[in-house]
């Protein structure tokens, strides 16, 4: 009997080691890859100041601070893996045309300090402390605040504007419909079966973030979003396929929300220069609505 129980604990100890380690290797595959920004705003030809930025969980972000002619500020939040300064040259076109831009690096990305793990709710929460700083500058307060944001920074935008009530449009680029999806995506790609592997890593990766999928799915915060909404997305989109965008749109219910396709991919920055006039007349939209302004 005695060596039964023995033969029992040590299969269960075994499989709680093999657990541990594939928990471990799942967090290595999840975790973005950080880059530092190789050069700063003076070499980029930009007017700013590098700034600093608390955040939950006591950490701090490192961001840009470009000021423009204008009341308003847009707020840029970059995609997983990336940083502020892959964002730079859509925020100096928007400087340019009179708006303050504040871009940051989020946790575990970039110059900011790291943090236990990444995902869509933290960059949410950086974006959010992003804006606290922008609102606790002096003038600020009631200022038009417009969020734009990519890839996984876009869906962080939307989960930040759907709970408040201080925003006055939000632009996404790239955005994908639920966390779900882009996960059983990269289940697909790694060739793993959902079922029981896939199934047991997404319940996983909810329980580690806190957050059920459904919950903070873009398809379920657009339509909570209560000012305008400008989806931007490529046709040619391999990473989120252009039927997410669809499916987004689809879900904004009162939202006022539109979509604009971009002969692009999932990166889209060679083609926003072209598409630049527009935003900016979203952007200007904005200003000129009474109904959208702060309260």
């Amino acid at each position: 009997m005695s060596g039964w129980w023995l033969a029992v604990a040590g299969g269960v100890v075994g499989a709680g080691a093999l657990l541990q380690l594939f928990h471990r290797r799942l967090q290595v595959s999840l975790t973005a890859p950080r880059v530092p920004p190789t050069q700063g705003l003076a070499d980029h030809g930009v007017v700013g100041e590098t700034v600093r930025i608390p955040t939950y969980r006591a950490r701090t972000l490192v961001g840009w601070w470009l000021p423009g002619q204008g009341p308003g500020t847009v707020v840029i939040t970059h995609g997983w893996g990336a940083n502020r300064e892959l964002m730079l040259p859509l925020g100096k076109r928007l400087q340019a045309a009179g708006w303050n831009v504040l871009l940051f690096d989020a946790r575990n990305h970039g110059d900011s300090e790291g943090d236990t793990f990444s995902s869509m709710p933290r960059f949410a929460e950086d974006t959010e402390a992003a804006l606290a700083w922008v609102r606790a500058r002096p003038g600020m307060a009631k200022a038009p605040v417009a969020l734009l944001g990519h890839s996984v920074g876009a869906a962080a935008v939307l989960l930040a504007a759907s709970r408040r009530s201080d925003i006055s449009a939000v632009v996404s680029l790239s955005a994908f419909a639920s966390p779900d999806d882009m996960m059983r995506r990269w289940l697909a790609d790694k060739g793993l079966p959902f079922f029981p592997v896939g199934w047991y890593v997404l319940r996983y990766v909810e329980r580690v973030i806190g957050h059920r999928f459904d919950a903070i799915a873009p398809v379920t915060t657009l339509p909570r979003v209560r000012c305008p909404v400008l989806l931007v997305h490529g046709r040619d989109d391999q990473v989120v396929p252009l039927c997410d965008a669809e499916r987004l749109l689809a879900s904004r219910g009162d939202t006022p929300a539109v979509l604009h396709l971009l002969p692009g991919d999932h990166d889209l920055s060679r083609h926003l220069d072209a598409e630049l006039p527009e935003l900016l007349a979203f952007l200007d939209s904005v200003l000129a609505e009474p109904t959208h302004a702060v309260t």
